[in-house]
């Protein structure tokens, strides 16, 4: 169950050019999202959703406002800063699924500790632990070429997971999927959220893939347009 808040936006705004060039992506953005919860981001092209998700992301920073991450003012933090949060408590999930083609499903997996420095023994057990939890033992050996783009996906999650984030972000996790393996991930990643208690936050323009998650966030014109509960509606 959601306890504590994990994120949020206070005034949020993100500006991009000058004078009559200026476009506000973010417009006052005001939100919240606990630990524990399972949020879909949704919106029209030119929404504000994809700057808002980078934001959550700590890949952007607000022009003006506040964006909290585990009570840090994570807006405020220079680029290295910002670089070392992801790495310690952002796991990420994209459409394409970013494998290095020539290495193994478990050596994909390890990546993200060798940027921290885990010994080699250690990454390979948390990498099968990994792989285990997606679904995928047994195939820590074969290359993205041997396996099925749902199957790539799940690589990309165990890659996610194996760090033991404290949020999750996946953007449109089922863009290249089909509409059979598109459900399995999203039985995945509510299975993840549900047994491990990972916050995920997913952008998505699919009403059918976002009614896994236990809450909806709808962005038009650079603001919060609705914000709706699964369990309000249900």
């Amino acid at each position: 169950m959601p306890d504590s808040p994990l994120l949020g936006f206070r005034n949020v705004w993100k500006t991009y050019g000058r004078g009559e060039a200026k476009v506000h992506a973010l417009a006052g953005v005001d939100l919240a999202i606990a630990k524990g919860e399972f949020v879909a981001i949704m919106g029209p092209s030119g929404s504000g959703k994809s700057t808002a998700m980078n934001i959550i992301g700590c890949l952007d920073t607000p022009t003006a406002g506040v964006y909290s991450f585990q009570g840090i003012d994570a807006g405020r933090l220079d680029r290295t800063r910002r670089a070392v949060l992801r790495n310690l408590y952002i796991g990420f999930v994209f459409q394409g699924y970013n494998l290095l083609a020539r290495t193994t499903a478990a050596e994909n997996v390890e990546l993200p500790l060798i940027y921290r420095g885990v010994p080699a023994h250690e990454r390979r057990s948390r990498a099968m632990e990994a792989l285990e939890q997606v679904g995928l033992a047994g195939r820590e050996h074969h290359t993205p070429g041997e396996l099925s783009g749902g199957q790539q996906q799940r690589v990309a999650i165990a890659r996610a997971i194996v760090t033991k984030p404290a949020l999750l972000v996946a953007d449109e996790p089922t863009g290249n999927l089909d509409t059979a393996r598109s459900h399995e991930i999203m039985d995945l990643l509510t299975e993840l959220n549900s047994e491990l208690g990972l916050t995920v936050v997913m952008v998505t323009h699919e009403a059918d893939i976002a009614a896994y998650a236990q809450r909806t966030i709808g962005f038009l014109d650079g603001d919060v347009a609705s914000d709706t509960s699964s369990l309000e509606a249900a």
